[in-house]
């Protein structure tokens, strides 16, 4: 399988620099008392709505499910909810997928998160992915979601009271093969990691003492994400334990993370995670050291109501759960 040319921060014409002003300007914006959390005429939303409508009768029992049906929150690496697309929907139907799936991610991001897709799906984005409607668009509580290898997204119009993304998600990528080398040559998502060591690299030595733990959480499907509501006694540093300048770069850090998913999902994580943020823990590992060069290929960033864990051995994962 040939690997596709997928830019990312680090390696492309999207300069440091203009990077950062990007990622600072979403965390000032984050500041502000008012936000832009997703509605349902969001331009994603909308598009949801059109795509339910166009539905036959014989396509709706197979892709239509109630709300509260507990398929809705399960969440991981490589599944999917559905059979594919292109088994269940039209041409035009696919296309309006491909649409909404675009309209969740940034204008800087979109391309190279379906190239992603794409890539790790073998190439076929309508083959590799499936979705699924929880609830009816227009009269109450709805949800699309759509899955694939290293992929779970949602669209909800802020149907999920206090849950960023509509429930937990998931993304990673394999850029050059299932084991990648220390520095991940083209991975969209490396970039985070090296944004959180940044953090580690601020820490001096009894902080680090406290954030460098051995052996990371277990991935275990949607149990990864599990929210424990502690705000003492997780794994790691805790913020209080930072200065004013560290507590800052974690906070940039968190605004870099969010920066290939459209502005209303990152506005609303923002502001859900921001009033326990003194309660977060931030942890890196070191026995999953890839190269053993001391960059930590895995960190967590872990709250009473937040999972930020970010596994980069062999290759990317990423799991992600924020509630209020």
């Amino acid at each position: 399988m040939n690997t596709p040319s997928i830019l990312c921060p680090d390696c492309s014409d999207l300069s440091r620099r203009d990077f950062l002003k990007t990622t600072i300007v979403a965390a000032a914006a984050s500041t502000l008392p008012a936000f832009a959390a997703p509605t349902p005429k969001s331009k994603s939303e909308t598009l949801v709505a059109t795509l339910y409508k166009s539905l036959s009768e014989e396509q709706r029992p197979k892709l239509c499910f109630a709300f509260d049906d507990p398929l809705r929150l399960k969440v991981d690496n490589n599944w999917m909810i559905n059979k594919p697309q292109k088994e269940l929907l039209k041409p035009d139907q696919q296309a309006m997928v491909r649409d909404i799936f675009n309209g969740l991610h940034s204008p800087e991001y979109a391309e190279r998160v379906m190239e992603q897709v794409k890539h790790d799906g073998d190439g076929d984005f309508e083959a590799e992915t499936s979705i699924a409607l929880f609830g009816e668009p227009g009269t109450g509580k709805f949800e699309f979601v759509l899955t694939g290898r290293h992929c779970t997204r949602r669209c909800d119009g802020d149907s999920v009271a206090g849950a960023a993304f509509g429930g937990p998600i998931f993304y990673g990528h394999a850029a050059e093969g299932f084991n990648e080398k220390p520095d991940h040559p083209g991975n969209v998502y490396w970039y985070q990691a090296k944004r959180a060591n940044e953090v580690f690299q601020m820490l001096d030595g009894k902080q680090r003492e406290i954030a460098l733990l051995g052996d990371a959480r277990p991935e275990k499907h949607t149990e990864t994400v599990a929210l424990t509501g502690k705000t003492t006694g997780l794994p790691g540093i805790p913020m209080t334990e930072l200065s004013a300048d560290q507590k800052g770069h974690v906070r940039k850090v968190l605004a870099d993370v969010l920066a290939p998913f459209r502005r209303e999902d990152v506005d609303e994580a923002l502001k859900l995670i921001e009033p326990t943020f003194d309660h977060l823990h931030m942890a890196f590992y070191k026995n999953m050291d890839i190269g053993s060069d001391g960059v930590w290929d895995v960190w967590q960033i872990e709250g009473p109501q937040m999972v930020w864990y970010f596994r980069g051995k062999p290759h990317v994962h990423t799991w992600v759960n924020i509630r209020a």
